[in-house]
């Protein structure tokens, strides 16, 4: 029998915190409580709510004091990677100082932290990249979110690091990402412009979800890559969105990453290597076409 734990969940209001929430509330008997900078995006629905700025210290010290949860699972993130190149000082209090004041906080009562980190950690030349293999990022977001993961793996406190990467799905208040974006773009016929030389596995927020449910309600600790199974191009990912939805895969326009002139380097290929998680947390992530299958159900198209 798994025991109930009482989690803080923080970033509640954003996709993947959301998704997490409605895993947690329909599959477990944990107590949760919700925390993000803002008012609370769901209805009330027998769980805690209370807003924080996770950057100050003193905040997430008395708020972890006052509710001594057993895990911290942190959703939270500033994760606009060009935007991280210009506002460094504002990525690095949120992805890391952030990150630190946990470690402090979680001390009082020994609370393990689960933490949402990335593939932008790796610099993307190899690609295959398991839980093992040496980081070395490209842009300011990736140093942010590797030194979240040392200041963790150096702390001393139980935790778990989930990497993930292209996520994608749906939920209330949200703004868009990859895949709701291009589903707009194209259903209003517009030409878009994605490139063909960025590879990864796109990820539906149900299947890392169900991959933090696994961690909390198993006790897991460590590092693991958590991902969709198929490992494409972001412009083939786009055709499959438009082909799944039924729009016009000829508005999809092939590009190279060095004609975008973005603010951040991008890893080239970040494919991940899902052994453990799918031998140690039983999980079996959906592919592309499986994932945004589901998608369409959820947006009731």
């Amino acid at each position: 029998m798994i025991q109930s734990k009482k989690i803080l969940l923080t970033g509640a209001n954003g996709l993947l915190g959301q998704k997490v929430t409605e895993l947690f509330r329909n599959e477990t008997s944990h107590e949760l409580i919700l925390t993000d900078l803002h008012d609370n995006a769901f209805e009330p629905r027998g769980y805690d709510y209370f807003p924080m700025d996770i950057t100050k210290k003193e905040d997430v010290k008395e708020s972890v004091k006052k509710y001594m949860p057993s895990v911290v699972i942190n959703c939270a993130a500033y994760t606009n990677v060009d935007g991280c190149e210009t506002e460094r000082e504002l990525s690095w209090r949120v992805n890391v100082d952030a990150v630190k004041h946990f470690i402090i906080a979680s001390r009082v009562n020994s609370a393990k932290i689960v933490h949402i980190s990335t593939d932008y950690v790796f610099d993307g030349k190899a690609g295959n990249y398991s839980e093992t293999s040496k980081p070395n990022p490209l842009s300011y977001y990736g140093k942010s979110k590797l030194a979240a993961e040392n200041a963790l793996i150096t702390s001393g406190i139980n935790f778990a690091i989930v990497r993930t990467m292209v996520l994608y799905g749906t939920g209330r208040n949200l703004r868009p990402n990859f895949v709701t974006w291009l589903i707009n773009m194209l259903a209003e016929k517009n030409t878009v412009r994605i490139v063909d030389d960025q590879f990864g596995m796109p990820t539906i927020i149900d299947d890392l979800g169900w991959g933090l449910v696994k961690i909390v309600n198993m006790e897991r600790s460590g590092i693991y890559n958590i991902c969709g199974s198929e490992y494409l191009s972001r412009y083939e990912f786009a055709v499959k969105i438009a082909n799944v939805f039924r729009l016009n895969e000829n508005l999809v326009m092939p590009v190279k990453t060095s004609d975008l002139n973005q603010a951040a380097a991008r890893p080239m290929n970040s494919s991940f290597v899902l052994l453990k998680a799918e031998t140690d947390l039983g999980i079996k992530p959906l592919n592309v076409t499986e994932g945004l299958s589901l998608l369409k159900i959820q947006l009731g198209l």
